[in-house]
């Protein structure tokens, strides 16, 4: 990995935010965590996207912090959540991320999100409906993000890095190697670069552990850990 070392500054313990609605749906970010990555890999003024933007964590910590930001959000209740939360509500687009190459996006800076999760077995409700179609199938969902971060690599700056957070995750008596199947899948359109393993202050038992996984574009030359120059 040419060296490659985590460079974020985190507490010991990651401290974690649950989501203000939807009653046992886990929002998992905090502003901590977005704010190390933003410091790690952003300037002022560089454009932060979040192409599953949920409730808006990223690009509120991104637009404090002197960032420009884009989302997509599927729900439109979510959308509107994220809007009354940002000082420019057009920079949230009600929109599915799997159509993402036909938005006309700019350029992008850095990207930040965690998809909406699914198991191998068990798990009619598709992820990227936002959980509202039971058309759900794990080879097909994997497929479709990496379709997703395909589209993100085509508008990745030079030196820009995309994250994602997934966890492998616990149900029962079995596991679903989330992270790991996300991380292979879209390491066929991105440069896998690392994992940083995230010690939450409370952790679940519904996951084995979470990472937060980092990719380039493989047209990016650049190798250091330290962000963009």
């Amino acid at each position: 990995m040419r060296g490659m070392k985590p460079v974020l500054s985190l507490p010991a313990r990651v401290p974690r935010t649950d989501s203000p609605e939807d009653g046992d749906d886990d929002d998992r970010f905090s502003d901590q965590l977005v704010e190390a990555f933003l410091e790690a890999y952003t300037r002022p003024g560089d454009l932060v996207l979040d192409p599953f933007a949920g409730f808006g964590t990223t690009l509120v910590v991104a637009e404090r912090m002197g960032r420009r930001t884009l989302g997509l959000e599927i729900l439109p209740e979510r959308v509107e959540h994220i809007r009354a939360r940002v000082s420019d509500p057009s920079t949230v687009i009600e929109a599915d991320a799997r159509r993402l190459a036909t938005l006309d996006l700019p350029p992008i800076d850095f990207t930040l999100t965690s998809p909406p999760y699914m198991t191998r077995t068990d798990h009619p409700e598709n992820p990227l409906t936002g959980y509202q179609t039971l058309d759900g199938d794990y080879g097909r969902y994997l497929d479709e993000l990496t379709v997703v971060y395909g589209a993100i690599g085509q508008l990745l700056t030079p030196g820009a890095k995309a994250v994602i957070n997934v966890s492998n995750l616990r149900t029962g008596g079995t596991v679903s190697p989330l992270a790991w199947d996300v991380g292979a899948a879209v390491s066929r359109v991105l440069r896998f670069e690392q994992e940083i393993i995230l010690d939450w202050d409370d952790p679940e038992d519904w996951y084995t552990n979470d990472y937060c996984l980092v990719f380039s574009s493989f047209d990016d030359e650049s190798t250091g850990a330290a962000g963009r120059a």
